[in-house]
């Protein structure tokens, strides 16, 4: 068994390399992002503000949330349905940021996250997971990048996806989800003393997956 925790900002590539890891090694990889995003879709379609705490506590009850692994790819399901790329826009990317700084969504969801890796060797990803989630993780990286790049990798994603965005707004909408995730009371968007910080800017996919693998390789004998 082994955990291994990938905590960072948004557009670092912290999902998409944790899956590709995940792949490599043969372990379940878990997007703690999407349950957040979850709850932020259910908190819209209620025309709530994502902020009232109050508010959003009191949807909670309304909400069930599973997770499961289909070919190997983990699907997130609403009170039953599966949301796919509809929890993939920047919208919901602001509306997750602000759920998540609420006690009552991260006490909602923190046990479904430790639960999922008490079964199973996983990766998590997220901005918490060294720190609340996985505090005994085996590895703990902080991946990072440039404001510039990261913004232009989520861009290029959503461009792929069909989406209408331009890349000042992208850019715009993720340096305010920094500074909301890094400066809010809860959980804040912080390294684990203990992490290792890995600055991913110029790195291709492949050169970033195969650094985590060498951190993994490094502090545990799970390769050997």
């Amino acid at each position: 068994m082994i955990q291994i925790a990938i905590d960072g900002p948004g557009g670092a590539g912290k999902s998409t390399i944790a899956k590709a890891v995940a792949a490599k090694l043969g372990i379940v990889y878990v997007d703690t992002g999407a349950l957040y995003r979850t709850v932020g879709y259910y908190v819209r379609s209620k025309d709530q503000d994502p902020k009232d705490a109050a508010a959003v506590g009191a949807l909670l009850p309304e909400i069930s949330i599973e997770v499961k692994y289909v070919e190997g790819v983990q699907r997130v399901y609403l009170n039953g349905e599966d949301l796919g790329d509809r929890i993939r826009t920047p919208e919901m990317s602001m509306y997750a940021s602000a759920v998540s700084a609420i006690p009552a969504v991260r006490a909602f969801l923190l046990e479904t996250q430790k639960e999922i890796a008490r079964k199973n060797s996983v990766i998590m990803d997220g901005r918490d997971i060294g720190t609340v989630i996985l505090p005994d993780a085996d590895v703990k990286i902080f991946l990072t990048a440039s404001p510039e790049c990261r913004a232009r990798r989520r861009y290029d994603e959503l461009i792929a996806k069909g989406q209408t965005v331009s890349f000042e707004d992208v850019l715009a909408e993720m340096n305010q989800r920094d500074t909301q995730d890094s400066t809010r009371e809860i959980a804040p968007a912080q390294a684990a003393p203990d992490a290792v910080i890995l600055d991913n800017t110029g790195m291709n996919l492949e050169e970033s997956v195969d650094a985590v693998i060498d951190l993994v390789r490094q502090k545990t004998d799970f390769l050997k």
